[in-house]
């Protein structure tokens, strides 16, 4: 069989689909995956035929923070968000020109099957509805319209307030993008949003989280059959550079406190390893600082706290006492797999929705990074530490698949669904 994977972000968005590219490719199949620029080599690295598609994402990762930072901040001020939003908006037309979308049809030709992640989806389906072969979406959250992860809202309207985005999210420069791609394909102009077409067309929607993670969502999406299976979250797990010197910093003291912030760079690096320290030293703990896309190197640290750059989460996360992160999908699911209580500090709207998850779970808490402050993060770690929340952690871990779980099912799935042949 052959198989292309199309994934655009930072690396956490494409590990779903590289977890499911390398178990094809184990089982003898003909995978290709493309992939931002600067990704490349992570792919490459999990054994993979790695082809640069679009333009580089770190990019789009930035001016999304810079955008979000402001709306929620000085929402009164039109004329700065909407020029975050057209820097956006550029990078937007320079990531998906032509020639992306050349490279991805030429190689979808003859494929079997594409299979999508998270972001930009809809020119993967594009894609695919030419060429008349099956695709399948890997969400790493649920971004289907339901009514379970909107706060505060009864499931009716969240769930309508979720349709009115998917709606938001495909005007403007996307649809315009969407629109040209879809005339240089010789296919007919789109009348709905991506999503709902990807729905009708029967491609199946694999849900890379545990069900328990959403409370009810699974009862909700019940009448859609086996199109959502959830299959549980796709990771790697692999060994770092780093992994044995921390283990062994660890091991001289007390269990540390994890602080990192994945691929969405902080804004002040020095004021958040200075707040890192105090809140650490208020709270009589060690601290560990996962680096991620931010730059510590020219900041000094204090004995108590161990600045490293990547780490492998399924190793150092069971050796802490609490994590506290960016609310990442990737490193939620780790705290969970490894029953430690957690801080979800976010910067994006997907990430806020995943705090609230783990609010209504009682795992965690948390609140936007831009109006964290020392005093807001040593009463949310004090909440966090105290011995409720730190046993509904370890039991909540027995009730997440492992990753070797969600390899298989996702890849059987997969295998499946081609075998079957279901293209609508």
């Amino acid at each position: 069989m052959k198989v292309v994977l199309a994934c655009h972000g930072v690396r956490g968005d494409v590990e779903p689909c590289v977890v499911i590219g390398r178990e094809l490719s184990r089982r003898g199949h003909d995978v290709k995956i493309a992939v931002p620029p600067n990704v490349v080599a992570f792919a490459e690295a999990a054994g993979l035929t790695a082809v640069a598609w679009g333009g580089e994402s770190q990019g789009m990762m930035d001016a999304q923070r810079d955008y979000w930072t402001a709306l929620f901040q000085i929402p009164w001020k039109s004329k700065e968000l909407g020029q975050l939003g057209a820097d956006i908006g550029k990078i937007l037309t320079e990531c998906w020109t032509a020639e992306a979308l050349s490279t991805l049809a030429s190689l979808a030709d003859g494929a079997d099957l594409i299979i999508a992640g998270y972001g930009f989806e809809q020119f993967s389906a594009n894609v695919a509805e030419y060429y008349n072969i099956p695709l399948v979406t890997v969400e790493f959250f649920p971004t289907r319209a339901n009514g379970r992860v909107v706060p505060l809202l009864p499931p009716p309207v969240g769930r309508a307030v979720m349709k009115a985005y998917e709606r938001m999210c495909w005007s403007g420069v996307v649809k315009e993008v969407e629109d040209a791609q879809r005339r240089e394909l010789g296919l007919p102009p789109a009348t709905t949003p991506w999503r709902e077409r990807i729905t009708e067309r029967g491609s199946l929607e694999i849900q890379a989280y545990d069900d328990a993670v959403v409370p009810g969502l699974a009862a909700e999406w019940a009448h859609l059959g086996s199109q959502r299976p959830f299959v549980g979250t796709l990771t790697l797990e692999s060994p770092t550079d780093s992994d044995a010197e921390v283990v062994s910093w660890i091991a001289e003291g007390t269990p540390p406190i994890f602080f990192g912030f994945g691929s969405v760079p902080v804004g002040s690096p020095a004021e958040t390893i200075a707040m890192i320290s105090a809140v650490s030293d208020r709270l009589g703990e060690r601290a560990v600082v996962g680096a991620g896309s931010t730059d510590f190197s020219a900041i000094p640290c204090p004995e108590h706290v161990k600045l490293v750059g990547v780490v492998n989460f399924a190793e150092i996360f069971p050796l802490c006492r609490a994590v506290v992160h960016h609310s990442g999908a990737g490193t939620i699911a780790a705290c969970l797999r490894a029953g430690v209580p957690q801080v979800g500090l976010w910067t994006l709207p997907d990430q806020g929705l995943r705090t609230t998850q783990l609010k209504r779970l009682k795992v965690g808490t948390g609140r936007r990074f831009a109006r964290t402050s020392e005093k807001s993060l040593v009463a949310d770690l004090r909440k966090v530490l105290a011995p409720q929340y730190i046993a509904r952690a370890r039991e909540f871990a027995t009730r997440m698949s492992t990753p070797a779980e969600s390899a298989a099912a996702a890849t059987d799935l997969v295998e499946d669904f081609v075998r079957v042949g279901r293209v609508c």
